[in-house]
């Protein structure tokens, strides 16, 4: 069986599990989900453009006492979410690079990045189509820079380790879903609209900030987002990270980390420079 036919395999595991309710460890312990995932789905919330254009208008959060705390990782952002969960921060959120069209992006079929690894281990994928807004609008949309629609989502039961087996215990997070432009596709077919990618990320990563914040997260994992497929430079991407965090949201959260999972170091060099 092939890597694609095995990723397929525990993403149709996943959601098998997600019907039931429950799964086994390893030891053969049940684990009950169903409350938390029940949760997840009655909590998920779409934010619309001029929501978030609001939130962050009126956003007051108080400073934390002493600084944040910003770490580059090598490693998948659920394994960055289990570590920090670990060491006993409460609340954690993350980011999902989203596909704008496709719930779970292409997960069922078995395909591989960010989105895919977080719905295949997670109950993230039944909370994404429960909602409305979101995918409709971006797939009506006529650009590749998309929209500023996300998706929060609080309580989502993890799962399964980056191996796809069962964890032994039960964990959760919150996701934020939110699309990167496409920016390899902006530059190929809507070159008048290049010019925009910059604010449009700007105003993007400010946006998923202030929903972590308004949502009580501090502690939040983030990454080269965008900077795969959609050919966003990471070097840019790291720099308008650091603009954000500095201007807009020093010392307001406890800890970041910005979890790279590559063996190509020109997506992780770029965050080492602006943060370490």
């Amino acid at each position: 069986m092939n890597n694609r036919e095995i990723r397929k395999q525990i993403a149709e595991d996943t959601l098998d599990i997600l019907k039931k309710g429950f799964f086994y460890t390893s030891n053969g312990n049940q684990i009950n989900i169903s409350d938390l995932q029940e949760k997840a789905e009655n909590l998920t919330k779409v934010y619309t453009p001029e929501e978030t254009d609001r939130l962050i208008e009126n956003l007051s959060v108080e400073n934390i006492k002493g600084e944040t705390e910003i770490k580059v990782k090598n490693q998948p952002t659920l394994e960055a979410v289990r570590e920090l969960i670990a060491e006993g921060n409460k609340d954690v959120v993350c980011l999902n690079f989203a596909s704008a069209k496709n719930p779970g992006g292409g997960f069922l079929g078995g395909s591989q990045a960010q989105e895919e690894s977080i719905a295949r281990a997670t109950g993230l994928y039944n909370c994404q189509i429960k909602t409305n807004g979101y995918y409709e609008t971006n797939r009506n949309t006529k650009t590749c820079l998309y929209t500023d629609y996300m998706i929060y989502s609080p309580f989502v039961p993890i799962i399964k380790d980056e191996e796809g087996k069962n964890l032994n215990n039960k964990e959760y997070c919150a996701i934020i879903t939110a699309p990167a432009v496409n920016k390899g596709v902006v530059k190929n077919k809507e070159s008048e609209k290049l010019s925009e990618v910059e604010n449009v990320m700007k105003r993007r990563i400010n946006k998923v900030l202030a929903i972590s914040l308004e949502n009580n997260h501090r502690t939040i994992v983030l990454g080269a987002w965008g900077c795969g497929v959609f050919q966003n430079e990471p070097k840019e991407i790291a720099k308008y990270f650091g603009e954000i965090i500095k201007n807009n949201f020093a010392n307001k959260f406890n800890k970041i980390v910005f979890a790279i999972y590559s063996k190509n170091e020109k997506f992780i060099e770029p965050f080492v420079k602006e943060f370490d």
